[in-house]
Parts: C-alpha cells; sequence; structure tokens
C-alpha cells in the first residue's frame, strides 16, 4: 500500500515540497537558546544543581530557578518588520526566581511586532533548596539588608552575564542582521540591578546603547558612577510600589539628568511592584507603548537607511 493512495505523482510530490517548506520555515522562526560560557562560568564554578520551572506559587506566573548556565534565547523579528534595533531582556524576581514570561517572554514578543531583535536573559540567582523558589523568598522579604548580604554575590556575578550578554550581541550582530549601534538592554526590578549594572560596569564593548530599567533595585549596587558616555534612559515605575522601590526610578533620573545625560521617567500613580505585561486595568497596562513611543522619537523603530 502506498503512503499516499489519492495522490498523484505530481501532486505527492507538490505536497512533500510543501511539508519540507513548512518544517523549514518553523525551524528557521524557532528560538535559539545561546550558551554564554564554553565552560562554567567564573565563580559559580562548584555550582551542582539543576535549573528548574514552577508554575504554581504566590506570584501566580512562570518562574525560573536555579540558573547555573546562564543563556540568552533569541527572538527574532519577520525579515520584513527587522529594524536593526535588539534589546536584551532581564526578567526581575529578587535573584531567586526570574519572571519569565511576564518580564520575559511576553515583553520579546512585543518587541519582535515592531520589527525589535530580542533576547531574553538566564542569569545566574541564588540557590534555590525547595521546588517552590517563591515561597523561599517570601519568607526572606522582610529583612532587606539581609537579602542584599545573602545577594551580593550573586549580583556581581548577574552583572557579568549582562555584560556577556551585550558582548555576545554586539560581536553577532552581523548574524542576527542587527546594528551594533543599537543594542538596549532592558530590565524588571532585580533584573533592573543588573541594566544599572551594565551600565555601570560597562566598557566601550559592553555598553549598552540605550538602557530601561522598569522598577529597578539601585541598592544592591555598589557601582553608580556614572560614565561620561552614559547611553540614555528609560525608567518606569509605579509610586504606590509595596517594596517601596519609587523613589530609586526617581533618584536614577534626577541623578542622570544631574550629570546632563538623557532620561525620560514615567512614574504611574498605581500599579504596583512587578507590573510587567500584565493587565491591571490601569494606565500601567500601557507602559510599553510609551517606551515604543520613546524609541520611535530615537529612530530605534525605523531601519537605519545607509548612505
Amino acid at each position: 500500500m502506498h503512503c499516499l493512495p489519492f495522490f498523484p505523482h505530481a501532486k505527492r510530490n507538490l505536497f512533500t515540497s510543501l511539508f519540507v517548506s513548512l518544517l523549514l520555515s518553523v525551524t528557521v522562526h524557532a528560538q535559539q537558546v545561546i550558551q554564554l560560557y564554553s565552560g562554567k562560568p567564573a565563580g559559580s564554578e562548584s555550582w551542582n544543581w539543576q535549573e528548574g520551572d514552577n508554575n504554581k506559587n504566590m506570584f501566580n506566573t512562570r518562574v525560573v530557578y536555579n540558573v547555573v548556565q546562564p543563556t540568552l534565547t533569541a527572538y527574532l523579528p519577520d525579515a520584513a518588520l527587522a529594524t536593526g534595533t535588539a534589546v536584551i531582556i532581564a526578567p526581575g524576581g529578587a535573584f531567586h526566581t526570574l519572571s519569565i514570561e511576564s518580564e520575559g517572554i511576553d515583553v520579546a514578543k512585543w518587541l519582535n511586532a515592531k520589527g525589535i531583535a530580542a533576547f531574553v536573559l538566564k542569569y545566574r540567582l541564588v540557590h534555590s533548596v525547595t521546588d517552590d523558589p517563591v515561597a523561599e523568598l517570601m519568607k526572606k522579604m522582610g529583612d532587606f539588608k539581609k537579602l542584599d548580604e545573602e545577594n551580593d554575590s550573586v549580583v556581581t556575578m548577574a552583572i557579568a552575564d549582562g555584560l556577556k550578554a551585550i558582548e555576545f550581541v554586539r560581536t553577532h550582530a552581523t548574524d542576527y542582521k542587527i546594528d551594533p549601534r543599537r543594542i538596549g538592554f532592558m530590565g524588571f526590578s532585580a533584573g533592573g540591578t543588573v541594566t544599572m549594572g551594565t551600565v555601570f560596569n560597562s566598557t566601550a564593548v559592553t555598553r549598552p546603547d540605550f538602557a530601561a530599567p522598569i522598577y529597578a533595585y539601585m541598592n544592591a549596587l555598589k557601582n553608580q558612577t556614572i560614565p561620561k558616555d552614559a547611553p540614555p534612559l528609560f525608567i518606569c515605575a509605579a509610586s504606590d510600589d509595596q517594596l517601596g522601590l519609587a523613589t530609586h526610578s526617581t533618584n536614577l533620573y534626577n541623578a542622570w539628568i544631574g550629570a546632563k545625560k538623557e532620561a525620560e521617567l514615567h512614574m504611574y500613580l498605581k500599579g504596583g511592584h512587578g507590573f510587567g505585561m500584565r493587565k491591571q486595568g490601569l494606565p500601567t497596562d500601557t507602559w510599553i507603548e510609551r517606551f515604543g513611543d520613546w524609541m520611535n522619537l530615537k529612530g530605534l523603530l525605523t531601519k537605519e537607511t545607509k548612505n
């Protein structure tokens, strides 16, 4: 018996060709996971636990935890839309988890629709000893000083991962059809710490061309020296941030403007901490549209024409 008994030979070849084309199309648009280090990264050589994924937790969102090997997951726009701009995205989670969807994948998909290449960063985290890292974290949230002490060495590693991510994307810009002068870094909460850590600790090779700290936590950063060639910032948070981080954003804005650097601040009346891409029926639901307006104003949503 023939596998395709109802197709003449010509139609069978056409069916096969269409199937192969579809398979290739899916392969081309599949997300690529990039290992940032060829071996175990410095500082965590002895880590022997496994990365985990949790969907049932107090945050009511999917989180990743116990990241040992930092990665970038590439989300690339359709070639017809591509602008040459790229954004590395660092989800938050107090350096214990990563809110991988609301502050990662969902952001990447929105950026792709605007023609922007997106790279979701999984950076190194504090070791969680159970399969409910959120519950572990919540027990520690009452003492920020103690939490900062526990996170200290990991913050340094996470910033190193952020710098490595920028270096990778810039070095491989041609491969991804990206302009190496249009690479941004966006991060949420602890990811905002990583975002600003890359800015404060970067060299010309690893400095983002623009940055977007979203309800960033700044107290974990030892170095907050503004570089002479500091990139423009898009800063966003809510005044009713239940962790008290609103002033972290306003202080950052004031420091940037005081140093005569470019910055835009959006401080919402309500939204709380960690709104990300969640819909709450509040103006914060459209914060990313304001980010799009800002990028458009800077020419980052338009493909650069070569003279």
